[in-house]
């Protein structure tokens, strides 16, 4: 892994800032920039009305998409943010009185106020309880019940950062017949995913953390399988085949997942994905994982010689994924005091949470403990 060509994309290295929160938005890479420019400048005095240059862009970035998490192109769909990905399944599916969805009392509120809300439906909602911020594939099939009919869970639970054994309840799932369906936000960009390995029937993910994206941008995975099956509760004129024969009114639903997308798409949010993915393949999805991993590690063994406990240093190797956090009783001292010094990270319910990416350093993490230990004396 050449760390120092990687610092080279992201401008904000050069300026004595340490980053360290990409598990709440990611800065711009040169590559994204140089894509909006030229964008921009198109769209100023050159090809103004350029729709069908775009559409290309967005195959393309889908086509990206697709080998990122090991499927086609046609199974994903661009929507604005991962809540409205979420409310696509949970108001699709025909839901009787009596059925149980599960969740956990870890996760981020996109993933828990869709299916909240068919509780008018008579829909009832279990929670996991977590253990010490963190819930496992062994917790969530313990707490499976007869009528269970859904399972949701983040990949990376946005609190601990624990990464949940997504295969393991995947496959408990495709066994049983519950529809399972991940929030991969806090995850895709510093760890794998496989749909397929997975057996991951939906996925709803916004791209503006460890993707490298922007906000107002994500996107769904949807299998076959699961589409047939969902009523489509929300229509838009693109949603349909024949759409540019404008006043033929027939709907005639697409047979891919662009049947989500109803209307104008984020034109500035999917250039700027598409230009970010670059960063991924070029230096290798494997290797991005496993420089994050080796990282995290690394700042849980520093944290604890200076005697701070992350919730990481509990986590086995597989369940590692980018977040190192921690409680302290003056967390907001603390947080005020990194900030001062450039040292960009989240105070996010209590916790101190810092999310470096693949191409922070070794000497940064360094520099963070070392600060830390100034504060903590």
């Amino acid at each position: 892994m050449n760390i120092s060509k990687a610092r080279d994309y992201f401008p904000l290295t050069k300026k004595n800032i340490i980053y360290f929160n990409h598990a709440a938005t990611a800065p711009l890479s040169i590559k994204v920039i140089e894509a909006l420019r030229n964008y921009i400048n198109n769209k100023t005095d050159g090809e103004i009305e350029n729709y069908n240059e775009f559409l290309k862009i967005a195959e393309e970035s889908k086509n990206r998409l697709g080998e990122m998490i090991n499927t086609t192109a046609d199974r994903i769909a661009y929507l604005d943010n991962t809540s409205n990905g979420i409310n696509i399944l949970a108001q699709g599916i025909q839901w009787k009185s009596g059925d149980r969805v599960l969740l956990n009392d870890t996760e981020f509120p996109a993933n828990i106020y869709p299916f909240l809300n068919l509780e008018r439906n008579g829909v009832i909602i279990d929670f996991v309880k977590s253990k010490e911020g963190a819930v496992s594939a062994d917790d969530v099939l313990n707490n499976i019940k007869p009528n269970t009919r859904l399972i949701s869970i983040s990949q990376v639970q946005f609190l601990s950062g624990y990464r949940v054994d997504l295969k393991k309840i995947g496959e408990y799932c495709r066994n049983n017949n519950i529809i399972f369906c991940v929030d991969a936000i806090q995850g895709l960009g510093a760890v794998r995913l496989d749909v397929q390995r997975d057996k991951i029937d939906f996925i709803s993910c916004g791209t503006q953390k460890w993707m490298l994206g922007q906000q107002g941008l994500s996107f769904i995975y949807i299998s076959e399988k699961l589409q047939e099956q969902l009523k489509q509760s929300y229509l838009g004129w693109l949603s349909v085949n024949g759409a540019w024969d404008f006043l033929n009114y027939k709907i005639d639903l697409k047979d891919s997942a662009d049947r989500y997308q109803g209307g104008t798409l984020n034109t500035i949010g999917i250039i700027s994905l598409n230009s970010a993915l670059e960063v991924f393949f070029e230096f290798g999805f494997d290797e991005i994982e496993k420089t994050i991993v080796d990282n995290t590690r690394y700042f849980t063994e520093k944290l604890k010689s200076i005697g701070i406990a992350p919730f990481q240093a509990n986590y086995e190797q597989e369940n590692l994924a980018g977040i190192t956090s921690f409680k302290m009783d003056d967390a907001q001292r603390i947080f005020d005091e990194l900030s001062k010094r450039k040292i960009h990270f989240s105070l996010r319910a209590g916790l101190l949470r810092f999310s470096p990416h693949f191409y922070n350093t070794k000497k940064e993490i360094d520099i963070v403990v070392d600060e830390l230990k100034k504060l903590i004396k």
